[in-house]
């Protein structure tokens, strides 16, 4: 594959899937975004729209795709990752997880394509080791509130591995930790979005149990740039693509509160069933086999973020 190839990224007008089109073109990729808008909207590639290469196509991948012409390279990353939508659709959760999947497959296996999928770091469940490695098969209970989400990304992967080893498909798989930037969805239910919005509203910061429990950020230009040095390399995974800075959810809330300038109250709500306890990706295997590492410091990233969200806050007041 070169800059001049052909790309179908399904699920590209997402959060993550709009920043992956957008390098993509600087690339000179011509790039086919594949949607159902479910979970995403058309505005966040409304901007690619008159750029060469571009081509936005509407479409469930939970039904068979056929695209016309030469395709080398498909990235599937339609699914529905946020609290909010998982757990208020665990049957279409699962279903975009297996037989969207299974399409995706099918589809890069009639053209001959390479498939990079984007799994998560959630395929860890509460990890029972720290920092997560590639060769740690999890804690993850398949009949949990997060089952949906959790085991359609194992599918998913099993599904890959199968379709490598039995049809010789050119797979990669990504588990993809805790990413933000702007372009989030203001009610998806992730801590960085929320904390944002109660933050420049001046409401409370609402702490799920004690925030002792850790994340680690990986600002979106740095997961899409991952997603392309993947697709472009040799290795088929899995790797972790994650930021291996780790903090506690209260700490930050705080940053995010400070960023903000803003004098809202951290407030303690009750704690979410099964949150993991902890989270961190090892990277090493990322850094070796892509010459890869996250560029885009937190503080940085989530100033960035902040001004990306009080900027629609102010054009929904000035045009509501």
């Amino acid at each position: 594959m070169n800059e001049l190839s052909r790309v179908v990224v399904i699920g590209g007008s997402g959060f993550i899937g709009s920043h992956l089109c957008e390098l993509l073109l600087d690339r000179q990729c011509r790039v086919h975004c594949v949607d159902n808008f479910a979970t995403s909207t058309a505005r966040n590639v409304a901007h690619l729209a008159e750029r060469p290469g571009f081509a936005l196509v509407e479409h469930d991948i939970n039904e068979p795709l056929d695209l016309p012409g030469r395709v080398e390279l498909v990235i599937h990353l339609a699914s529905l990752p946020s609290p909010v939508d998982y757990l208020a659709r665990p049957v279409e959760t699962l279903r975009v997880g297996s037989l969207g999947t299974l399409n995706a497959l099918d589809f890069a296996r009639a053209k001959g394509a390479r498939c990079v999928y984007a799994s998560s770091s959630e395929v860890y469940g509460d990890p029972s080791i720290h920092p997560q490695v590639e060769s740690y098969h999890g804690n993850v209970n398949p009949m949990g509130p997060r089952s949906c989400y959790d085991e359609a990304k194992r599918f998913g992967e099993a599904a890959c591995e199968a379709y490598r080893n039995v049809y010789g498909v050119d797979t990669v798989v990504l588990r993809i930790f805790n990413t933000y930037g702007p372009r989030m969805r203001a009610q998806d239910g992730r801590l960085v979005p929320t904390f944002i919005q109660q933050a420049l509203a001046g409401r409370p910061i609402t702490v799920h149990g004690d925030g002792r429990q850790t994340r680690s950020l990986c600002h979106v230009d740095d997961t899409a740039r991952a997603l392309i040095k993947a697709a472009f390399a040799g290795h088929f995974g899995p790797l972790n693509i994650g930021n291996p800075e780790e903090l506690t959810v209260v700490a930050i809330a705080e940053l995010i509160r400070e960023l903000c300038a803003s004098q809202s109250p951290i407030q303690h709500v009750s704690a979410r069933d099964e949150d993991p306890a902890r989270r961190r990706p090892d990277i090493g295997l990322a850094r070796r086999a892509l010459d890869w590492e996250p560029r885009v410091s937190l503080r940085t990233g989530l100033a960035e973020t902040i001004a990306w969200f009080a900027n629609r806050s102010s054009l929904a007041t000035v045009n509501p």
